[in-house]
C-alpha cells in the first residue's frame, strides 16, 4: 500500500483523490457546487487554498496547512458572535481529521442521493508536499488544464469547475487568488502562461506519482 506525507502545518500540498475502482464522484452539477460547499466549511479552517480542479471522478487541490497560530487568527476571526460576549476557548483542529470528515460529509450525501452504500473515494487521500517555486508555478498550471488533459472538454478555460476562471475574476472568493497571481507577476503572465503547454514541465515527483496511481 502506498503511504503518504503527514499533513504538516506550514507545508504546501498537493491533495487529489479519486473515486473507488475510478468511480464517479461529480454526477450533477450540484455535486460539484456541494463538494465546494464543504471543503469551505471544513478545509477552510486549516488551509489556504490556491488552486482547484474537480473532474468526474477525481480531483486536484493545492494547500497550505495553517499553522495554530493561523487557526486561531480564522477562528476568531468567524467566531459565532451571537453568542453574548462569551468569550470561547479555542481547539486546534488536526488538519487530516478536517480532510477526513469532509470526505466522510460528502460521501453520505452522495450514498443519501443515489441510493448507493460503502466507500466513496480511495483511501487514503494523496498529497504530495509542494518544495519549491517552479512546482508551485508548474503545479498551477497542471491542475487548471487537467479537464483538458483528461479529453473532458477542448479547451480546459470552458470546464465550470476549476479556479481558473476565478482567478481571472473580480468577484469576492474562498482562494488565495492575490498570492497566485502575485506568483506569476500578474493576470495577463498567468493567463500567458497556462497557454503554453506548461505541463509538459512537470516536476518529477508529480509524474512518478501519477503513473503509480495508472498502475493500480
Amino acid at each position: 500500500m502506498t503511504t503518504f506525507p503527514k499533513l504538516e502545518h506550514g507545508l504546501y500540498y498537493h491533495i487529489y483523490n479519486r473515486g473507488t475502482n475510478g468511480e464517479t464522484i461529480f454526477r450533477e452539477r450540484r455535486n460539484y457546487i456541494h463538494f465546494l460547499d464543504l471543503w469551505a466549511q471544513h478545509i477552510e479552517p486549516v488551509a489556504d487554498t490556491f488552486s482547484f480542479a474537480l473532474l468526474l471522478n477525481h480531483f486536484h487541490f493545492m494547500s497550505r496547512i495553517k499553522t495554530e497560530q493561523e487557526q486561531e487568527a480564522y477562528w476568531r476571526q468567524h467566531q459565532d458572535e451571537s453568542a453574548g460576549g462569551q468569550r470561547l476557548l479555542f481547539q486546534p483542529i488536526d488538519p487530516s481529521i478536517a480532510f477526513r470528515n469532509m470526505f466522510i460529509a460528502y460521501a453520505k450525501g452522495i450514498n443519501k442521493a443515489y441510493e448507493r452504500t460503502g466507500a466513496l473515494f480511495e483511501r487514503p487521500f494523496r498529497r504530495i508536499v509542494v518544495d519549491s517555486e517552479s512546482y508551485f508555478s508548474h503545479l498551477v498550471v497542471y491542475i487548471h488544464r487537467n479537464p483538458q488533459k483528461h479529453g473532458l472538454i477542448a479547451d480546459f478555460r470552458a470546464w465550470p469547475y476549476t479556479s481558473y476562471g476565478t482567478m481571472l475574476s473580480d468577484k469576492n472568493t474562498h482562494l488565495c487568488r492575490e498570492d497566485v497571481l502575485a506568483w506569476f507577476g500578474s493576470r495577463s503572465a498567468f493567463e500567458a502562461v497556462h497557454t503554453k503547454g506548461a505541463e509538459d514541465a512537470l516536476p518529477e515527483p508529480l509524474l512518478l506519482e501519477e503513473w503509480r496511481s495508472s498502475q493500480k
